[in-house]
């Protein structure tokens, strides 16, 4: 025990420094999704690479060291000789990961990470490795790079990982997996006509719907933004969105009990009937039942200062579809 306690306070190798990495924060790896990594938990994790490194202070060189971990944990599914030793690779290779993404979020680090050939090592092991904490952090890691990066971006786009990232978003069993997968898509697709297409092409629309129909609240949240992300920026998709029946999926979505994200789902319906006889058309459908809703959540969410946006994107909605449409309706709005 002693022994123990002495090599958690003086970690001898680059090993030791990513497993403590990974334990110090091992509490948020469970069902709950974890938090971003603490700034005390950030400089504790430089300091003491720094000091395994014993004065190697090139981070080309730390992010070599890191994907020798990873290239070790290549055969964690057929090579490990017992449990314990198993749970100390993934250990390391958590550290890694988190350790790589910390650096990145350097734009020059993540494209020397690009050139030495981490990120194809990231999709290869890490987005199909068994542990979904490996899983996730890879996903992390290819977020941190592509983030701002054309360059990486279009690396990433050319090397398949979108397809991978979308299934991982849609049916991995993992939650803060699917979390971070989406998140990545987000870096690829946003303000990015390549990974946009791949997006279309790899029908990465359906694949948000099913995550704002999940019960994962942060899948929920983040795919209904991506989506009224998308929309804002690329109208010229609207048809192709509304041929899914999207106006009928988001309405039921509405439906579900109120969250924070349906002030996204919202902002998503004002997008699909601005300037959009078909949007429009949609939501006006009588089986919908959509004006009658609209006004009952216009009515709650009066007096709520957190709800305001919705309530905007509510009565907006309101007005585009129905004011008019039936005159005794339509002192409401004045």
């Amino acid at each position: 025990m002693a022994e123990d306690q002495r090599n958690r306070r003086h970690p001898q190798n680059l090993q030791g420094v990513l497993r403590l990495a990974v334990e110090a924060g091992s509490a948020a790896d469970g069902p709950a999704l974890p938090e971003p990594m603490s700034e005390e938990r950030k400089e504790w994790l430089k300091g003491a690479l720094a000091e395994v490194a014993k004065g190697q202070n090139s981070e080309v060189e730390q992010m070599k060291e890191c994907m020798r971990v990873l290239l070790r944990d290549g055969g964690c599914e057929r090579g490990r000789e017992g449990e314990e030793e198993g749970e100390d690779e993934e250990g390391e290779t958590e550290g890694a990961l988190e350790f790589l993404s910390e650096l990145c979020e350097n734009l020059d680090n993540a494209r020397d990470l690009m050139t030495l050939g981490g990120l194809d090592l990231c999709m290869s092991q890490c987005l199909n490795h068994p542990q979904g904490s490996v899983r996730w952090r890879g996903a992390q890691l290819i977020a941190s790079c592509a983030q701002n990066m054309p360059e990486v971006q279009c690396h990433l786009l050319s090397k398949g990982a979108l397809p991978k990232l979308l299934q991982l978003t849609d049916s991995d069993p993992h939650p803060t997996v699917r979390v971070k997968a989406l998140y990545a898509v987000s870096c690829l697709v946003r303000e990015q006509e390549v990974g946009l297409r791949a997006f279309l092409s790899h029908d990465g629309f359906s694949v948000l719907m099913r995550g704002m129909q999940s019960d994962n609240e942060k899948l929920r949240t983040k795919s209904s933004f991506l989506l009224l992300n998308l929309l804002t920026v690329h109208p010229e998709h609207k048809d192709t969105v509304l041929s899914m029946g999207m106006v009928q999926q988001l309405v039921s979505v509405l439906r579900m009990p109120h969250s924070s994200f349906h002030e996204h789902v919202l902002g998503a319906l004002c997008c699909l009937v601005e300037d959009n006889p078909l949007g429009l058309r949609d939501c006006q459908s009588p089986t919908l039942g959509l004006e009658e809703m609209l006004n009952q959540r216009a009515e709650d969410l009066q007096g709520r200062e957190e709800c305001q946006e919705e309530l905007e994107f509510c009565k907006r909605l309101r007005s585009a579809c129905f004011c008019g449409r039936q005159p005794d309706d339509s002192g409401m709005d004045r």
